[in-house]
C-alpha cells in the first residue's frame, strides 16, 4: 500500500521473503558507581544520583546519563538543583540558599531559569509561594524540554539534548521490567477512527471526538518529541510532526509557555485523520476530564520511544489491553505482507513464500492499521476482544492541574 511504501518502518525487516519485526537489540547498559567519576564535580554527581533513583524512574548511574546531566545543567545550576530530591515538594528557594550559602533571589532566578527556559524541572504556583520539583528524564523532562511549536525554535542546546537522550535510550536505559500491570495503565491505544465508526460495540469513549469534547476550548497541539528527536539524529520517518495533543488546564499552561498552540476540535480531528492516513496510531489517557488534564499523541513504530521499548528491546510497556483485535481470514489472504509492513508494533509476521502468517497478541495494541492496509482482498477485520473490561479512570500523578 502507498502508506507502507512512503513511510517505511525501519524496525520491520524483509528477509528471505519473511516480513516481520527485526531482531531485538541487546541492552548495552553498563551501570557504574559514583566513584567511577573522580573528575566530575560533586554537584553533577549529586544531580545524577537523583535522576538515577527509581523514584524518578531511574535505573542507576551510567556514562550516558552522566553525559546528559552535564549537558543539561551548568555547574551553578547543578549546585542548586541537587537539593530537589526525588519526592521532595516543600523545599523553598530560601532553604536551598541557606544550604548553598547563596541569596534566596539568586537561587530563585536559577530555579526559574530551569523551569521556564530549559523546562527541566517543574514549578507550581506563583512567587513567592511557588514550589519547584524534579521530574523524571522520561516520561517527563524529555517531553517538556522538546515540546515546541516549530523546529526553528530549537537551539543547539536542544539539539544536543535530543542526541544525548537518544544515546541513553539506545543503551537500553528505559528497557526494564515494567512494574505497572497492563490493566492499571493510564495509557491506551485507540483503533483507527474510521474503523471505530463502523463497529457497533464501539463506545463514545473509543472515538476521538468524544475524547476531545469534554475539554472544550482547552485543546492544544505541539510537535511530537519522539519524531523530532529522530529527525535530529537523522533517523526520521517523514511522518507528520504536529500531532502531540494537550487537553485541559495543562493545555492552557502549555499555550502560555509557548510550547503549543491552541486548536479547535475540528482542526484537531483533521490533524488526527491525516496522521492515521500516514500510518500513525493514537493513544490517550484513562483520566476523568472533569478532574484532570490529559495528553494524546499519534505514534509510529519507528520513532516512538514507548513503542520502541517493546519492539526494539522486547521489554513490556504498561499499555492497557486493546478493546479490538484483528481477525485474519486465511482463505482470502494472499500473503502480500502489507499488514506486517503497516503494524507499528511488529506484531505480525508474514512469510510471502510459504504463505503463512503469525500474529503476536502480546504486542498487538488493536490499532487496526493492518485492517486499513489490507486493501487487496480485505482478509483482515476487527472484532471485540474476549473478556475486555472498560478501563477505569486513573490518576495522572498530580500533574493534571499544572
Amino acid at each position: 500500500m502507498e502508506n507502507s511504501a512512503r513511510f517505511p518502518n525501519r524496525l520491520i525487516q524483509i528477509k528471505e521473503g519473511i516480513i516481520g519485526p527485526a531482531n531485538p537489540k541487546k541492552r548495552r547498559l553498563y551501570l557504574k558507581d559514583i566513584g567511577d567519576y573522580p573528575s566530575v564535580p560533586q554537584a553533577f554527581l549529586d544531580v545524577a544520583q537523583n535522576y538515577a533513583d527509581s523514584k524518578l524512574r531511574g535505573h542507576g548511574l551510567c556514562d550516558e546519563l552522566m553525559e546528559l546531566i552535564q549537558h543539561i545543567f551548568t555547574e551553578e545550576e547543578a549546585m542548586v538543583c541537587r537539593h530537589l530530591k526525588p519526592g521532595v515538594w516543600d523545599l523553598s528557594p530560601k532553604e536551598i540558599g541557606k544550604r548553598e550559602n547563596r541569596p534566596e533571589t539568586e537561587v530563585r532566578d536559577i530555579l526559574d531559569r530551569l523551569a521556564k527556559e530549559k523546562r527541566i524541572i517543574m514549578r507550581l504556583g506563583e512567587s513567592p509561594q511557588c514550589i519547584y520539583f524534579a521530574i523524571p528524564i522520561v516520561p517527563g523532562a524529555f517531553e517538556t524540554v522538546l515540546a515546541h511549536t516549530s523546529k526553528e525554535h530549537l537551539m543547539p542546546w536542544h539539539l544536543k539534548f535530543a542526541e544525548l537522550f537518544e544515546n541513553l535510550f539506545n543503551a537500553g536505559y528505559t528497557a526494564d521490567k515494567n512494574d505497572t500491570p497492563a490493566n492499571k495503565s493510564v495509557i491506551r491505544y485507540l483503533p483507527v477512527n474510521k474503523l471505530v465508526e463502523n463497529y457497533p460495540s464501539a463506545l463514545p469513549a473509543d472515538k476521538l471526538e468524544s475524547i476531545f469534547e469534554p475539554f472544550g476550548e482547552s485543546l492544544a497541539i505541539t510537535l511530537c518529541q519522539c519524531r523530532m528527536t529522530m529527525d535530529i539524529v537523522e533517523q526520521g520517518c517523514e511522518r507528520p510532526l504536529e500531532v502531540c495533543t494537550v487537553m485541559g488546564p495543562m493545555a492552557e499552561q502549555s499555550i502560555r509557555d509557548g510550547r503549543s498552540r491552541r486548536v479547535e476540535i475540528k482542526e484537531l480531528l483533521e490533524i488526527k485523520a491525516k496522521s492515521e492516513a500516514a500510518g500513525l496510531v493514537t493513544w490517550t489517557m484513562n483520566v476523568d476530564p472533569a478532574k484532570s488534564s490529559s495528553t494524546s499523541c499519534s505514534c509510529c513504530g519507528c520513532c516512538c520511544h514507548y513503542m520502541r521499548k517493546v519492539s526494539e528491546f522486547s521489554m513490556p510497556a504498561a499499555i492497557y489491553p486493546p478493546k479490538f483485535l484483528p481477525v485474519f481470514n486465511a482463505a482470502l489472504c494472499t500473503s502480500c505482507g502489507q499488514c506486517a509492513l503497516a503494524c507499528p508494533m511488529g506484531a505480525i509476521e508474514v512469510d510471502t513464500k510459504q504463505k503463512t502468517f503469525k500474529h503476536d497478541k502480546s504486542r498487538c495494541i488493536g490499532c487496526g492499521q493492518c485492517v486499513v492496509n489490507c486493501t487487496k482482498t480485505y482478509a483482515i477485520s476487527m472484532d471485540a476482544a474476549i473478556g475486555y473490561e472498560e478501563p477505569p479512570f486513573m490518576g495522572f500523578g498530580g500533574i493534571g492541574e499544572l
